[in-house]
């Protein structure tokens, strides 16, 4: 659906408050002294598994393009906000193996990296994140992606974008979603980091409110724009991708 510009300005601002946290910068090295070969953005999503008496069963991921991932080493940003205390940590997470560390799902473009570990390298240095996660009932299910038709809708991109001195601001930009067939496209090219970013539409809910949702995840572009890889197809893929090893 389409909005005016004060309600988009609005739901900008909300995204950035509810869900500023939820993302992180990555990057990827040929070599550890070289510089970045690629900038993205990933972002944390919490899976409902299940439910038990004291409450939801959820595991949390960090989800990026899989286009980020394929390389011998790579680097995961810190930002001052999400670590606890504040400043905690004084140097961005660099990984060697980077490709090896992700769950890769090639047939969406999308890459899937348990938290676990990240939970554990912050407790070895005496923080702990302080997040805020893309979770379930945001995350957009079947229905709601499907009402998103030929004609251009409003969308949101959550992104770490890249100054001209390596920094990575947190923006918050309005685009366009149209239906491509059986995909989703933002129907322009984003700017250097914005790969991997969480795209978000606006949906009616059974009280005809406008809620949030998350469509899914910014696909590197196709010279007419970026697909999306839409979280029907994630949650189905990491389902079957996690089966295998049960």
């Amino acid at each position: 659906m389409l909005l005016d510009q004060e309600t988009e300005n609005e739901i900008v601002y909300e995204l950035c408050q509810l869900l500023g946290r939820a993302i992180l910068p990555v990057s990827r090295f040929d070599r550890p002294e070289a510089p970045a070969g690629g900038f993205g953005t990933a972002f944390f999503y919490t899976q409902l598994v299940g439910a038990t008496d004291d409450g939801d069963v959820v595991h949390e991921w960090l989800l990026t393009a899989d286009a980020t991932t394929h390389a011998p080493y790579g680097e995961i940003g810190l930002r001052p906000s999400i670590t606890e205390p504040a400043d905690a940590a004084s140097e961005d997470i660099r990984m060697p193996d980077f490709a090896g560390r992700w769950l890769h799902l090639p047939e969406i473009g999308v890459a899937a990296m348990p938290t676990g570990g990240l939970h554990g390298y912050a407790e070895d240095r005496g923080w702990h994140w302080r997040t805020q996660q893309v979770t379930d009932a945001v995350a957009a299910q079947a229905d709601a992606i499907a009402r998103v038709g030929a004609e251009p809708s409003a969308a949101f991109v959550l992104a770490l974008g890249v100054a001209g001195d390596g920094a990575r601001p947190l923006e918050a930009v309005i685009e366009r979603v149209v239906r491509d067939g059986d995909d989703l496209r933002i129907s322009t090219e984003l700017p250097s980091g914005y790969v991997g970013a969480p795209v978000f539409g606006a949906d009616a809910d059974p009280d005809g409110d406008l809620a949030l949702r998350c469509l899914g995840l910014v696909l590197p572009g196709n010279g007419t724009g970026h697909p999306v890889a839409t979280f029907d197809r994630i949650r189905s893929a990491i389902a079957a991708a996690t089966a295998r090893y049960r």
